[in-house]
């Protein structure tokens, strides 16, 4: 039997239209934007991606655009599991809320995850004033 990993939400609300800030998530070249927690690069490698990590180079998949407003990717390391990172954009009043669920893997101690998670915050901080500042369509 599998065991439950322990995970946080994490989330920021932005001041535009939830599917302008969708139609940005949903592109992975603007990943290097404000996800400075991703990787180094990332560059389109056939049907899929790889980015340059401080653990190396590992694979990257992003679900597929969608009117969901679902915009989830995952991290393939050379060894170990795949390491799923859920994003979701929803309508918060006349803005998005856009909210970033973080697991804890189980080699994580306390302090490492709780690292992790301010990670995620700053790179959130970073996507709602790249998205607050750029001009609507851009």
């Amino acid at each position: 039997m599998s065991r439950a990993l322990s995970s946080r939400t994490l989330s920021v609300w932005i001041d535009r239209d939830p599917d302008a800030v969708y139609a940005f998530l949903s592109i992975p070249e603007n990943f290097m934007q404000w996800a400075s927690g991703l990787a180094d690069s990332l560059e389109r490698d056939g049907d899929g991606w790889v980015a340059d990590t401080p653990e190396g180079t590992v694979q990257v998949r992003f679900t597929p655009p969608n009117p969901f407003r679902i915009a989830d990717h995952w991290v393939i390391p050379p060894s170990g599991p795949e390491i799923a990172l859920p994003i979701r954009v929803l309508a918060n009043g006349g803005g998005s809320e856009v909210t970033f669920h973080l697991f804890r893997l189980p080699e994580m101690d306390d302090a490492r995850f709780a690292a992790d998670a301010e990670w995620v915050e700053r790179d959130l901080a970073t996507l709602k004033r790249v998205l607050e500042t750029r001009q609507p369509g851009a």
